[in-house]
């Protein structure tokens, strides 16, 4: 039986603190979403779906929704799950599923601002959904025209989505409305993908690529390249559109680019593997895992410095770490 020890640093909602700043981990390999203190005290686990891969916030910051994957990777043979759980931060319990039918192997998760829709792609086959998260439905689905469909983003105006086909070198730009595909190249096996906060522009790390793609969102059109270390996987931006912030998977770093210049400025080199990376709400953090290690690197992104380590349970194979704020519940 895995056993609960002092982790990561986790920002989430405390019912005796309504300001406090908690951590929450995706622990893939132990299915279940940890709570944490800033200090690393371990709150609480919640058991989800079989090997969570990606999870989202409710524009309200009650609850996360994960995909249950089923599989600790796309390499991975398998059918594979076929459901979204739902944990309530306040009460930090699993209050649900949703069932996704014929669809599994849901990856990549993202909300529109009102809460009202969820937008998962899916492996088997490969797929992206439409979710209503109050009714607990598939509402409708949309061929992706791409090979492993990954990460989703939605754009700003929510009439288009974005996803990524690690195995097809593309990029499917979605229009909601009509189903209408436009395939964008890119680099070899894109994976994690982040948006600007204007909306204009599409970050995407080509994991085999050694790149960041530069897809114009008007025109939906790849645009230019940001050269990287070996193996960028997951990606963030800064609030004033500045600075990237991303893992290297086979390079071992945390890497920084200047979105302006489109050219490397820093890079900070750790012991492990990288498979993920996520920036806290004022874009000062950076949580980047190393699932294989069960670690996580606490990156103060002025410094461009590794500030804290964090071990995370033995075997729980920490993904995406999201710090979440209590008060605004």
């Amino acid at each position: 039986m895995i056993r609960f020890i002092p982790l990561i640093w986790f920002l989430v909602i405390s019912p005796l603190a309504a300001q406090e700043r908690l951590l929450l981990v995706s622990h893939k390999g132990a299915s279940s979403l940890d709570f944490y203190t800033m200090e690393g005290e371990h709150l609480a686990g919640v058991p989800v779906g079989k090997h969570p891969h990606e999870m989202v916030l409710s524009p309200d910051g009650r609850y996360a929704y994960t995909t249950d994957n089923g599989t600790m990777a796309i390499e991975v043979t398998g059918e594979g799950g076929n459901t979204v759980s739902i944990v309530d931060l306040r009460t930090r319990k699993n209050v649900g599923e949703i069932a996704l039918g014929k669809y599994h192997r849901p990856h990549g998760i993202d909300i529109d601002r009102e809460g009202k829709r969820l937008y998962v792609t899916t492996e088997n086959p490969d797929q992206l959904l439409a979710i209503d998260p109050a009714a607990r439905r598939v509402l409708k689905t949309y061929n992706t025209n791409g090979k492993t469909s990954h990460i989703v983003k939605l754009g700003r105006d929510g009439k288009w989505a974005y996803v990524s086909n690690s195995r097809s070198a593309s990029v499917s730009a979605i229009n909601l409305t009509t189903g209408k595909v436009k395939v964008i190249p890119v680099g070899e096996r894109p994976e994690g993908s982040v948006l600007s906060n204007d909306g204009k522009v599409l970050y995407v790390a080509n994991r085999e690529g050694g790149s960041i793609s530069v897809i114009d969102t008007e025109q939906r059109k790849r645009v230019a390249d940001i050269k990287t270390g070996e193996g960028p996987v997951r990606l963030g931006i800064t609030p004033d559109d500045r600075t990237l912030v991303y893992a290297l998977l086979q390079g071992q770093k945390i890497g920084f680019a200047d979105a302006r210049s489109r050219k490397v400025i820093a890079e900070i080199p750790v012991p492990n593997r990288l498979v993920s990376l996520n920036l806290s709400p004022d874009g000062k953090l950076a949580f980047a895992s190393a699932q294989w290690d069960d670690t996580v690197y606490v990156v103060s992104v002025p410094e461009q410095k590794v500030v804290r380590v964090l071990k995370t349970l033995p075997g729980g194979g920490p993904d995406p770490v999201l710090e979440i704020s209590p008060g605004k519940q």
